[in-house]
């Protein structure tokens, strides 16, 4: 009877170790209320909802269609949190983090996970405001949110790793790796691959290995998106716009258009090649942006599906 018990815990064990894997999807969210029709919640395991950000007097924003989308999400079990920040600049983070008026930015994005009853906040400060504060922020953040049984998770790039410090890296729950953007439009003397296999290597090694995180805190971040470099198209194209511009096209990760230019983006391969990876080295997966893929025979999710529930 002992070794029978011993063979259900391990089994036990497995499953639920196999059921943690995590795809964190990020749904981009703006005045109205986002298309979400073509996203598949069963297939996700986390929703973050970007973004949410303070004005002068440190009153969060809310994104269009909060409740809705929330409701949506856990109808399915998946878990939703607020993310706050992003890549684009707000002039008010530096001021609100600060010792006088941090405790009370604080509260009022407690209050916000609260009354909306979210699961929990995503920090994505990037840039000049993760500055001297960010440490104390994220402190008082932990502080009031593991108390309440909620997540505190963060967004995070290697190429400015350093100004988190260990400390605060400690208090996450997880941390999702922006494992893409090493170079874009901004960049048009650098034209090439924005988020190679061999950067998904580097950047797994760098929090793992040099800042020391165990790999079930890290998920690895993935494109849904594409940039240009010298072509006639624009500078930005969705998976889905690849599919639906350049038949043909779904399993490379460079177009070279007519007309001249690149077009660089992960493919299906890509992406699947990715997920193994995330599966031996870290705990998860996370997307940017779910309204980006294929809805149909294509869809990066349906690949990143398949694998993570693949025995091999």
């Amino acid at each position: 009877m002992n070794k029978l018990k011993v063979i259900v815990a391990c089994f036990l064990l497995a499953s639920m170790a196999k059921a943690q894997f995590r795809v964190v999807g990020y749904i981009h969210s703006g005045r109205q209320m986002p298309d979400i029709s073509k996203v598949n919640f069963q297939k996700i395991t986390h929703l973050n909802i970007a973004f949410v950000n303070p004005d002068s007097a440190g009153n969060p924003i809310l994104p269009a269609g909060l409740d809705s989308l929330s409701m949506l999400a856990h109808m399915n079990k998946v878990k939703v949190l607020l993310s706050i920040g992003g890549g684009s600049h707000n002039p008010y983070y530096a001021k609100l983090l600060t010792d006088s008026m941090r405790g009370i930015f604080t509260e009022k994005l407690i209050s916000l996970v609260t009354t909306h009853n979210l699961d929990g906040l995503d920090v994505d400060l990037e840039n000049d405001v993760i500055d001297s504060n960010y440490e104390n922020f994220v402190k008082d953040l932990s502080a009031r949110l593991k108390p309440m049984n909620k997540l505190l998770t963060a967004a995070v790039a290697t190429w400015n790793g350093e100004k988190i410090s260990d400390a605060a890296l400690k208090q996450f729950d997880f941390i999702n790796i922006m494992s893409y953007d090493e170079t874009g439009p901004w960049a048009p003397q650098r034209p090439g691959q924005h988020s190679s296999y061999e950067k998904a290597v580097n950047d797994l090694s760098y929090w793992t290995v040099t800042r020391q995180l165990s790999k079930e805190k890290v998920n690895l971040g993935l494109p849904f998106y594409a940039y240009c470099f010298g072509t006639k198209s624009g500078s930005y194209f969705s998976f889905a716009d690849i599919v639906s511009k350049f038949p043909g096209n779904e399993n490379k990760d460079e177009i070279r258009p007519e007309g001249g230019g690149a077009i660089y983006y992960n493919g299906i391969a890509t992406i699947r090649r990715k997920t193994l990876l995330a599966k031996e080295k870290a705990a998860g997966v996370m997307i940017w942006e779910l309204r980006q893929d294929d809805p149909g025979k294509y869809s990066l999710l349906n690949v990143i599906d398949q694998e993570v529930h693949s025995s091999q």
